[in-house]
């Protein structure tokens, strides 16, 4: 079965979430009376991904799981909780965040290949539109998230419905992104193929079918 589309992932794949994070802190911290250091990055970011993971299965809603890292992560830095706190935090992040440079171009070249282009996030749907918007990449009509699917990645579940509302056969529709897990083995699992995106070279070494830049999708077209 030949290649018909071409599914990104968002953060880390086509925008630079991990940086427009640290430019975030950077902004936003001192706003709340604490500096921003590599060991106060790394406990919002543990803190983060515990209630992500939560959000992910469905427990807790998205506006909640933002709840839950601010009534975790402030007290341990020395500030107070209150209310409208996260929206200074989401002003910077959103402000700074930015596509990579190679994401355009492959988007382009995909959909000059006579692919179609198709984005699964974990992110809820309003910010990650919101963010393909800033981007550049509002003309991406389908965007494909949690709170469309009822269901988040790694579950192949979120691949199969996906593909299934997007009106192609699992097989014909290559994943791309940044997490071997989410992105490449759940979509193998759901019948897709998948290329690792492997910008900092540490994923796993048996991984063959890896790429370090969006240039070299092209390969696999």
């Amino acid at each position: 079965m030949i290649v018909k589309g071409v599914l990104f992932d968002l953060d880390g794949t086509l925008g630079d979430h991990d940086g427009s994070v640290e430019a975030a802190l950077k902004g936003w911290l001192p706003t709340i009376g604490v500096a921003y250091s590599p060991e106060v990055h790394a406990l919002w970011d543990e803190i983060a991904e515990r209630h992500l993971a939560t959000w992910r299965r469905r427990e807790i809603d998205f506006i909640e799981q933002r709840r839950r890292r601010l009534a975790d992560f402030l007290p341990l830095v020395g500030a107070k909780d209150e209310e409208g706190l996260f929206t200074g935090y989401l002003a910077h992040y959103d402000a700074g965040y930015r596509a990579y440079d190679d994401a355009a171009a492959a988007v382009a070249a995909v959909a000059g290949a006579g692919l179609a282009v198709a984005v699964l996030t974990n992110g809820s749907a309003l910010q990650q539109r919101g963010k393909l918007r800033r981007m550049g990449l509002g003309h991406i009509a389908s965007v494909f998230t949690p709170d469309d699917l009822g269901v988040a990645k790694p579950d192949p579940d979120a691949f199969r419905l996906a593909c299934e509302r997007w009106g192609f056969a699992p097989g014909a529709v290559l994943s791309v992104g940044d997490n071997h897990a989410f992105d490449v083995l759940a979509a193998r699992a759901a019948g897709l193929r998948a290329v690792h995106l492997d910008r900092s070279a540490t994923g796993p070494a048996e991984e063959t079918r890896r790429i370090s830049t969006l240039d070299e999708l092209a390969t696999y077209l």
